[in-house]
């Protein structure tokens, strides 16, 4: 069998604050393209503290799917256009966005109907969730910003911003299969609502 040449951590290539694409173009580390797909990772990585936290078999499975699509997308959104043949990952599909929306749609099924707004908290799991929810918007004003002024594929935007929904659906349900009351906001003026 033929191993992939090792890997280094460090190349000290990015000492003098660029770095490198997919397909090899050097940018600043501070250009919209790096920070989308640095917003990406930050997101992943939340979403790796959940997945140490979660124990439903099912949840597990459909986040570590979630990780992995945006493994790809940010390579996507590491890529300039005229690279694209130097990525090893295809774009993000629509199938990925219509996936996200039936799931949410199944678990909104099992949920109580939303008549307050919600808190972020409940369950460890469930803060964690919330956590990544505020970290994928994020992710996605960076990449709205960089669609702005760079070509980005079709379905980024769109997936990251189902998968904000998702995640905030994905909580409650966390809090509801440990029977824990979500915590809700009523309001300063009326707080026997």
């Amino acid at each position: 069998m033929v191993y992939p040449p090792v890997v280094k951590i460090y190349t000290r290539g990015g000492d003098r604050g660029e770095t490198g694409l997919i397909g090899g173009a050097r940018v600043s580390k501070s250009a919209l393209r790096v920070i989308a797909y640095g917003e990406v990772d930050e997101l992943n990585a939340v979403l790796g503290v959940v997945l140490a936290e979660i124990s439903s078999p099912e949840h597990r499975q459909a986040l570590a799917e979630i990780q992995r699509t945006l493994f790809e997308l940010g390579a996507e959104l590491a890529t300039l256009p005229e690279n694209e043949r130097s990525r090893g990952t295809a774009p993000v599909q629509a199938e990925r966005v219509a996936g996200l929306e039936a799931a949410i749609d199944a678990m909104s099924e099992r949920l109580p109907p939303l008549r307050h707004f919600i808190l972020p908290g409940g369950s460890r799991t469930a803060a964690g969730l919330h956590l990544a929810r505020t970290v994928c918007r994020r992710a996605e004003r960076a990449v709205v910003e960089l669609a702005a002024k760079e070509q980005v594929g079709p379905q980024v935007i769109a997936y990251l911003n189902r998968l904000s929904d998702y995640l905030f659906v994905l909580a409650r349900v966390v809090n509801a299969e440990g029977g824990i009351a979500e915590p809700i906001w009523r309001g300063r003026e009326n707080p026997k609502a």
